[in-house]
């Protein structure tokens, strides 16, 4: 069967790709429950989806993507404005689910729209509440190692040896997810001894080691140090935005002490930075980064 799925993909790219951003939305749709009601320890299955004055939201106007731009952004019970964050989300996901489907084969795709999703949610509730629950953690660090040993291709094993493969791609992701939480482990506890305050949590530790083990422990090295150089990039790209669009004051010396004082002590969350690391990797740089460290190693 997953012969002939290939074969049809490779005929007809096109309808796949539709049906994997049609998927996609609709997952999408699901994880925007999961971002708002998980936090709230609410249930994600009932009550169904329902308007902030309390009214159900029928299935024509649950839509993903189209119910927005239909509505132009307004419930059509009362016409409260609803987050534009709501369609963003599904289209994020939907892009990447189509990404997933073109860049591997039909078994690694799929285990990849499952990582994506939990990036997706982790990230979210991380800008939302400074948290990163434990579902999303220690829960994506099971299925990485599951699905890691009965889809070796995951971590890059195809051959006809499956039994083999499959202990490859399962020590891979035991691997990786143990170097994962343990360097980021190490970097918040020298940090906190520098900063002399939190510098990552333990959430943290285990999505990094979530992460490492879809991924392995060369995704997770990358995640955390080019997650790094994209929360730099993003800080500065906000705080020129900001400084551009803020009124020409000169601040007293005091006011600037303060400021300086806030911008220090504001504390950004890692785990989107994480997350970003993770997908650039397994979407686009995994082949670019594996080569990198076989380089290194090969010094030794």
């Amino acid at each position: 069967m997953l012969n002939d799925i290939i074969s049809l993909d490779s005929e007809f790219p096109l309808f796949f790709q539709i049906i994997a951003f049609a998927f996609g939305a609709i997952v999408g749709s699901f994880l925007n429950v999961c971002i708002y009601r998980i936090p709230k320890n609410q249930s994600i299955i009932t009550p169904g989806s329902h308007c902030s004055c309390g009214q159900p939201i029928p299935w024509y106007h649950n839509i993903p993507i189209f119910t927005w731009l239909i509505l132009r952004g307004q419930s059509a019970c009362c016409k409260k404005p609803f987050s534009i964050r709501y369609p963003a989300i599904e289209l994020l996901t939907a892009v990447l689910f189509v990404l997933s489907w073109r860049f591997f084969t039909p078994s690694t795709a799929l285990v990849g729209m499952l990582f994506i999703s939990i990036l997706i949610c982790a990230t979210f509730i991380d800008l939302d509440h400074m948290i990163i629950p434990d579902r999303f953690t220690i829960g994506g660090a099971l299925m990485g190692v599951i699905l890691s040993f009965a889809i070796p291709s995951l971590h890059g094993y195809q051959s006809d040896l499956f039994i083999f493969d499959s202990i490859h791609s399962g020590f891979e992701s035991i691997i990786g997810l143990l170097i994962g939480s343990s360097i980021v482990l190490w970097i918040g506890l020298l940090a906190e001894i520098i900063l002399k305050k939190e510098a990552m949590g333990f959430g943290d530790v285990k999505f990094l080691g979530a992460i490492g083990a879809f991924i392995g422990w060369q995704g997770a090295i990358f995640s955390i140090f080019g997650g790094a150089i994209i929360g730099t990039l993003w800080f500065a790209l906000f705080l020129l935005v900001k400084g551009l669009f803020r009124r020409k004051k000169v601040p007293a010396e005091g006011e600037a002490s303060a400021a300086s004082n806030q911008l220090m002590e504001h504390h950004t969350p890692s785990g989107p930075m994480l997350a970003a690391g993770g997908l650039l990797y397994f979407l686009f740089l995994h082949s670019w980064v594996d080569a990198y460290f076989n380089e290194i190693i090969s010094l030794f």
